[in-house]
């Protein structure tokens, strides 16, 4: 009597070894410092790991200023001058720069989920991705003479994809998030008094 493994038992093994790969740690950074599996390889660029986005965000979180000051309208008012009005603007992008960072970041949500197809084409992308990454596990995938690694698993699942993006209009949603990021930041930094501190520190600065 063997007691060695049922035949097809090792081929299951190694199949489960290759798709656990995808959620593996270890496997999603070089370092074995990176993020959890699959998301980390797709979203995250070599030398960043999920940590480090979760610490920066953190940071980002501590260091916002009160919102209720932030757009309490008795400190908003029109510059006497172009020089004030440049004064504003860099003081109050060093002031309010995590709160401006969570602004962008919610009009990118919101431009996505008032976008269907936005979602859709973003749903088929990550699709894409997923399936090619795991035939690339089943077996090398080689395009004249190269075998695909993950930048370029990645780009051709954009090519997949790039129609839906048109369709979804998705140069019109990055242009709309860009123009209103600038509008709504600019036009605090630009109309929203300066601290009493930033003010003391500005009399105090050399001619």
């Amino acid at each position: 009597m063997t007691t060695g493994a049922p035949k097809g038992e090792n081929c299951l093994v190694d199949m489960d070894s290759k798709a656990g790969g995808l959620f593996s740690a270890e496997e999603s950074h070089p370092t074995g410092t990176g993020g959890a599996g699959i998301m980390s390889r797709i979203w995250l660029p070599k030398g960043i790991s999920a940590s480090l986005i979760k610490e920066w965000l953190e940071k980002r979180r501590m260091s916002i200023r009160p919102w209720a000051g932030f757009v309490d309208q008795r400190k908003f008012s029109k510059p006497r001058n172009f020089g004030e009005l440049c004064q504003r603007m860099v003081k109050n992008v060093d002031t309010y720069n995590s709160n401006y960072t969570f602004i962008f970041l919610g009009l990118i949500l919101y431009c996505i989920v008032s976008s269907p197809m936005l979602l859709i084409a973003l749903a088929v992308f990550i699709g894409a991705f997923y399936i090619i990454h795991l035939k690339s596990l089943e077996s090398k995938l080689v395009i004249l003479g190269k075998e695909l690694n993950v930048p370029h698993q990645l780009g051709l699942a954009g090519a997949v994809s790039l129609p839906v993006f048109w369709l979804a209009g998705a140069g019109a949603a990055v242009f709309w998030v860009l123009g209103a990021t600038l509008f709504v930041i600019g036009s605090h930094a630009a109309f929203r008094e300066l601290e009493g501190s930033d003010m003391e520190e500005l009399l105090m600065e050399p001619v």
